[in-house]
């Protein structure tokens, strides 16, 4: 089996892939962005028998995305990832300002709103989990953090005087602070004791190390291992790196928590394709009915844009926009059949 080609200037040089892959870690992407990115580059070149992208361009990138869109039958999300992919390659990797790459169309994805469950459904769905799973998702709507967001807490990042939790390179690389529901605090400091002997347990098998951002572990060699960095939702097995090919404890695997969601809504008989993402749309509406104004909000969930946000006020409206309709003004009267005579004819 042949593989993706090298860069055609030089027989030594990195092959392709590998290029991309260390300047995605050398701009500190997600491990997911980078799986996503080599997935859709493989794919583009493959399309095209395993030409070399220097020696194609806009032509054929325009062909790679029309032919997702039409034969694949993808969604937008899944065509503008692609198109991000592309992007990334050309200009990140191969160093090639490619002005026409801006100008290939994307899809435009559709305005849907957001999955919302009711208080009673919240508590319901709820009610039906256990273990960490359970404590994920209370920390999930009462918080509005997202899933990645929560698994990745820190020790260091809880804070229980002040009632807060530090979201630490959220969406777009960015910081915020949102709440520590006081209901939830007893139940973390339980957790935090289990995840406390977890840790003396690893440390004495000579384990304990968990991965950290930006080269903190060249800076601070013994850090990894310090008690404050370790995850509050450590996973029940070791594993191995795969940047680093070394052991260490990650966090749960959000699939895990999703997977017991999924189990949870069916338990409840509650009809909604609720997701652990929309118990972050629950917290957001939930606050706005409470009346709390929408700017908090936004900060809280940690949108750029407060339009984000206001997706949640369409939530807030109850039937057309909030108007009562003219039939339920009728208090209670009795409908008749109208008259024979004033019947339409069919």
């Amino acid at each position: 089996m042949s593989s993706i080609p090298s860069s055609p200037d030089s027989g030594s040089a990195p092959r392709l892939l590998e290029q991309v892959r260390g300047r995605i870690r050398f701009l500190h992407y997600s491990l997911r962005t980078e799986q996503a990115y080599l997935d859709w580059i493989k794919r583009f070149i493959r399309h095209f028998g395993k030409r070399h992208p220097r020696d194609m361009g806009a032509a054929e990138v325009s062909e790679f995305l029309t032919h997702l869109a039409v034969a694949g039958q993808v969604a937008a999300s899944t065509q503008n990832q692609a198109k991000s992919a592309l992007l990334f390659l050309y200009r990140e990797v191969l160093d090639v300002e490619l002005p026409w790459l801006d100008d290939v169309e994307s899809a435009k994805a559709p305005r849907r709103l957001p999955v919302v469950l009711s208080r009673a459904e919240v508590a319901a769905l709820l009610a039906r989990l256990d273990g960490t799973s359970a404590l994920v998702c209370r920390m999930l709507y009462g918080t509005g953090l997202r899933i990645m967001e929560c698994l990745r807490l820190r020790v260091k990042d809880v804070d229980f005087e002040r009632g807060e939790i530090l979201v630490r390179d959220g969406k777009s690389f960015k910081d915020r602070v949102t709440m520590l529901p006081a209901s939830i605090a007893p139940a973390l400091r339980e957790q935090l004791a289990r995840v406390a002997e977890l840790h003396r347990q690893d440390l004495a098998a000579g384990h304990g190390a968990v991965w950290l951002p930006y080269a903190l572990e060249r800076k601070y060699p013994n850090a990894a291992r310090e008690w404050t960095w370790q995850y509050i939702f450590p996973s029940a097995n070791l594993s191995v790196d795969p940047r680093a090919e070394v052991v260490r404890r990650h966090h749960v695997s959000d699939q895990a928590v999703q997977r017991a969601l999924k189990l949870a809504v069916r338990a409840a008989g509650i009809a909604k394709p609720a997701t652990p993402h929309t118990l972050r749309h629950s917290f957001a509406t939930h606050l706005l009915e409470a009346g709390y104004d929408i700017r908090t909000v936004q900060e809280l969930l940690g949108h750029s844009d407060v339009s984000t946000t206001m997706i949640y006020t369409h939530v807030l409206n109850k039937g057309g926009r909030g108007v009562r309709s003219p039939l339920d003004g009728l208090d209670g009267k009795v409908l008749r059949e109208p008259a024979a005579e004033y019947r339409i004819a069919a």
